[in-house]
């Protein structure tokens, strides 16, 4: 069944299906997680939207690499885009994500990237070898088994059921090592600018059970976030976000034809 809004007020712990009006009324949060499917334009569009009527103080991106410096200002898309080098890191088209920036003319932005030479050394030697201060973000913490299965089938999953087994703990770790990233970020916008914040990253970083809000939660438990996902298809009903949206998939090739 699909809430609404309005209903959804009434209490702090809710979780439920929302419709695309709803994201121009979204319940407040210090930060306001907008997840994704990455090459799906309806998911960019949904976020767009979102920014532009929760006009966050900053918006903190999983596709901006961590030292790189967004400019204040820009002339259009191509000057953007080329400034932050997005064509060569191999995220979809920019032009699904400029409209994010251009509806939050006023924030700051913050990357939260995390390069594939600190994610191959996690995979090989944990999140910890990676992060000076992952301690801070629960990533010297072994997780419990069944969040270590889950995550895992999940990873064998994503990958088309083509991956090494021993090579799935590494994987998990990479992720967590991303999440970390996009806790860091966020802290230092809060810092920085304060709240709200709005965060731009894939649907499974937006997952409250082991994603950034849980990590968050841990490092800075005083601090409110919203959870909003957007999936492809129903998550059941044990979804784990606060929010979410189910919209058609994107058109694309079957990502795991080059594996049968």
């Amino acid at each position: 069944m699909r809430w609404f809004i309005p209903l959804l007020l009434a209490s702090p712990a809710f979780a439920a299906e929302i419709a695309p009006a709803d994201l121009s009324r979204l319940p407040a949060a210090d930060v306001v997680v907008l997840g994704e499917v990455h090459d799906n334009a309806q998911h960019h569009a949904h976020q767009a939207a979102a920014v532009a009527a929760l006009a966050p103080k900053a918006v903190v991106w999983e596709m901006i690499p961590q030292d790189m410096a967004v400019p204040a200002t820009w002339a259009d898309q191509a000057e953007l885009g080329a400034a932050l080098e997005w064509a060569a890191r191999g995220w979809p088209e920019f032009s699904m994500y400029y409209p994010i920036f251009a509806a939050a003319p006023k924030a700051r932005h913050y990357g939260a990237e995390v390069g594939r030479e600190a994610a191959r050394k996690a995979v090989s030697d944990g999140a910890m070898a990676v992060a000076a201060d992952g301690a801070r973000f629960g990533l010297d913490r072994a997780l419990p088994d069944d969040e270590q299965s889950a995550r895992e089938a999940e990873q064998m999953q994503a990958h088309c059921d083509a991956l090494p087994a021993d090579l799935l703990p590494g994987m998990v770790q990479a992720q967590r090592l991303r999440d970390a990233a996009l806790a860091r970020a966020v802290l230092q916008a809060l810092q920085d600018v304060g709240p709200p914040v709005a965060v731009i990253t894939g649907s499974g970083h937006a997952r409250k059970d082991w994603g950034l809000p849980a990590v968050l939660a841990f490092a800075a438990p005083d601090v409110t976030v919203l959870s909003v996902g957007q999936v492809e298809s129903d998550p059941g009903p044990y979804a784990p976000f606060d929010l979410w949206l189910i919209t058609a998939p994107a058109e694309r090739p079957d990502p795991c034809a080059g594996f049968r």
